[in-house]
Order: structure tokens, then C-alpha cells, then sequence
């Protein structure tokens, strides 16, 4: 299992809704700024569904990030089996006017896990970045 974290300076109700909802997944679920999420389906509830594309902004490679979420609590947690099996925890923790995220994710066995963390890192610090400029 890997770890990464971030501290976002906006409320936990502003960076829930940031994080679940479509319009703005899309705006922030890449690593880098060669890529973006054109697409992005989410179903936040135990037994829904969630699809984001991801893809290269030159069209040369695309793929869907999806799963199945397992538990949900408002504003709290988001845990989830992705589609290749592997499980995602999501803890938010609110503090005043900042909240912070533990994302911990079991790592596939084809790339090394420092490369899958830094990618996960970096999708992360997306959102950071989003969510306090927005």
C-alpha cells in the first residue's frame, strides 16, 4: 500500500464537492499539463460507478480510470475497488478552513512504486492547485 497527502487550504464541504463531482474532476485528474480528463462519470454512493479519461493532450495515448465504490461518507471518506481489483482509501479530515487528504492506494506490480506514487502525488497536487485557485 502507498500514501500520498496534501493539505488544501479550502473547507472539507468545497473540497468534497471538488473531488466527486464531474465538472470539476475534469478540470484537475492528471499528472501533468501535456495530459487532461476530457471525460469523467461519477457515481458517488456504495455499489456506484466512476469513469475518467485520462488522456495525452497530442492524442497519443488514452485509457479509463474507473471502479466501484465500496464505502462513502460525506465529506469523510471514499474507498473503493478499482477495475483491475486493487483498493483505494480516501480519508478527508477538516480543519477549519483547511482539509486534509490521505489518499492510499495498493500498488499494480508492473511499474516500480516510487514511479506510482509520484504519479499519484502529482494528480494530487492538481487538485490542490485547482480546488485553491477556483
Amino acid at each position: 500500500m502507498l500514501t500520498v497527502t496534501a493539505t488544501i487550504n479550502a473547507p472539507v464541504a468545497k473540497v468534497w464537492e471538488y473531488w466527486t463531482l464531474p465538472e470539476h474532476i475534469t478540470q484537475w485528474c492528471f499528472a501533468s499539463d501535456d495530459w487532461h480528463a476530457p471525460k469523467a462519470t461519477n457515481d458517488v454512493s456504495v455499489g456506484g460507478n466512476f469513469s475518467t479519461t485520462m488522456a495525452a493532450k497530442d492524442g497519443s495515448f488514452s485509457f479509463d480510470f474507473g471502479g466501484v465504490y465500496t464505502d462513502v461518507r460525506d465529506n469523510e471518506l471514499i474507498a473503493y475497488t478499482m477495475g483491475d481489483g486493487r483498493v483505494v482509501r480516501v480519508i478527508f479530515t477538516a480543519n477549519g478552513n483547511t482539509t486534509d487528504i490521505a489518499e492510499t492506494f495498493e500498488a499494480e506490480t508492473i511499474n516500480p512504486a516510487e514511479m506510482q506514487q509520484g504519479g499519484w502525488q502529482a494528480i494530487l497536487n492538481n487538485f490542490k492547485k485547482y480546488v485553491e485557485a477556483n
